[in-house]
């Protein structure tokens, strides 16, 4: 007895066809399954199959025999899956997140940290808001993130990484575009578009700086992401605050200038869940000054 005739009678008695068996399941002939369950029987001492007006069934012997057929299959198939996992053990994930727009300066540089711990590591890459990122990693879905330091989250650690200048963001033909800089005070009785709430810290930042400034503005807009806020200034002819790191992606009819006088900055931080004793992420935060010099590096 070998393990396909016991594989082809569960099959047969699972589609109670020995036709079906052997075109769908098997892939194989009608004539050559017949001989290999006639085979089985003559093996095992008994009928195991009759064809009756519902197609194939089971005798008595075989409804017996199908129970212990299928248990033979799944014990081989644990025993072959416990094999596999030995030879090939699955390798530990870790998973990065990033603030929507900073890939392009940061997931270079941190996978290049990485570098000799990625062939024994799957690595998975999100990019998103920072409030989710940092729901992320309280959720333990991810590891890292390079993100705001969001408030209401006592689980997180968070290491500064830069601060970035807020600057002006506004129509290459507008007519504030003629200064060199910019001060809050040129902005009053602007359409001013400004952030959302899927951006909490970055408002906060924002509406501090107009209120410190001492000017009375009012947003027209409020923009969810950074490509949303381009494209309202763009087409409502108005201006914007916008971390510097935007300039990547400024398309030609919309433009930046600095601020005058005190710029506001916004922090980018690393976050990890302080709980999180994964080995990559203790690499990771001890090669930070590293990874702060090369993007730095790359930014200027």
């Amino acid at each position: 007895m070998e393990l396909r005739h016991l594989r082809y009678f569960v099959a047969v008695a699972e589609a109670g066809s020995l036709s079906v068996a052997a075109e769908r399941r098997l892939h194989t002939s009608q004539p050559s399954l017949s001989r290999q369950i006639r085979d089985l029987e003559g093996e095992v001492g008994a009928q195991l199959l009759t064809r009756g007006a519902r197609g194939i069934e089971l005798t008595p012997a075989g409804r017996a025999f199908l129970d212990h057929a299928r248990l033979v299959l799944s014990q081989v198939e644990a025993a072959a899956e416990a094999v596999r996992q030995v030879a090939h053990p699955a390798k530990p994930c870790f998973s990065i997140g990033f603030l929507t727009g900073h890939e392009l300066t940061w997931m270079p540089e941190a996978l290049r940290i990485l570098r000799d711990e990625l062939p024994n590591i799957d690595v998975m890459i999100s990019s998103q808001y920072s409030p989710l990122l940092a729901d992320g990693l309280s959720k333990g879905k991810i590891d890292a993130a390079f993100l705001r330091r969001e408030q209401r989250a006592p689980d997180l650690a968070f290491h500064l990484l830069v601060k970035e200048l807020l600057v002006v963001v506004l129509p290459s033909n507008h007519r504030l575009a003629a200064l060199r800089a910019i001060s809050p005070q040129d902005l009053v009785g602007e359409t001013f578009v400004t952030v959302s709430d899927t951006a909490p810290v970055l408002r906060a930042v924002i509406d501090d700086y107009l209120k410190r400034s001492g000017t009375n503005i009012t947003p027209a807009h409020e923009a969810d992401h950074v490509t949303m806020g381009m494209s309202l200034i763009a087409s409502t002819g108005g201006v914007g605050l916008l971390p510097a790191y935007a300039q990547n992606f400024l398309p030609s009819s919309v433009t930046s200038r600095p601020l005058k006088g005190d710029t506001p900055t916004i922090e980018l931080v690393l976050g990890y869940k302080k709980s999180n004793k994964s080995p990559i992420l203790k690499l990771l935060l001890s090669r930070l000054d590293e990874l702060v010099a090369r993007a730095s590096k790359k930014a200027h």
